[in-house]
């Protein structure tokens, strides 16, 4: 039986395996810690939501895992990042939902965001890298002393982390159904259990 076949039966790739793809193919610290801080921010909301916590981890895990060596500038929906990850993590068996979840997550994709773990990858992502930025331009450089008065703050500011899209972040807490200072809020505190790991430790952790 095939990898494929097996893991259509419904088993998960361990965390471990995948975890050791998103790293064959991702060399940057940033881009590895965003993918570990959405991976965070899907495992709350799972959480909340009584869904599969280790499926929506890993939608969360895997969602960038090619964007380094698919960076799709031309913002094709069927070439490069994601829809090249995609196929190679369709080639692995990945569950469809956490495929089409991933799909979702970028707009030019156009694929509808139908599911809950769909609606959540999207209301994280952009969102994730805010409350990042935000920590790191603090005193205490940390995720532990932060909250979502802080990040609508620097939200407001058109020339912060310019590369974030406030409307993603406006959109996806719409589809999500949250308030948006709620939201900011969860994210913060599923992240801070990873801080370290993050990089979002402070400077106590850093030194």
């Amino acid at each position: 039986m095939t990898e494929a076949a097996f893991r259509a039966g419904g088993a998960l790739p361990a965390r471990s395996e995948a975890l050791a793809l998103m790293h064959e193919y991702t060399a940057s610290e940033s881009l590895r810690a965003h993918m570990l801080s959405v991976e965070a921010a899907m495992r709350g909301y799972a959480t909340r939501f009584g869904e599969d916590v280790d499926k929506w981890g890993l939608a969360g895990l895997m969602h960038d895992f090619d964007y380094e060596r698919f960076p799709n500038a031309a913002h094709s929906a069927t070439s490069e990042h994601p829809a090249e990850g995609v196929r190679l993590l369709r080639a692995r068996g990945y569950p469809e939902d956490v495929l089409q979840a991933i799909l979702g997550h970028a707009t030019y994709c156009a694929v509808p965001r139908e599911s809950q773990m769909a609606k959540t990858l999207f209301a994280v992502d952009e969102l994730t890298g805010l409350i990042t930025a935000t920590a790191l331009v603090r005193p205490s450089r940390s995720i532990l002393d932060l909250d979502a008065r802080s990040v609508r703050k620097k939200m407001k500011d058109k020339g912060f982390a310019r590369g974030v899209s406030r409307e993603d972040v406006l959109q996806g807490a719409a589809e999500l159904g949250v308030e948006l200072d709620e939201h900011i809020q969860f994210v913060i505190d599923a992240m801070r259990p990873s801080a370290s790991s993050l990089g979002l430790g402070g400077m106590a952790a850093a030194g």
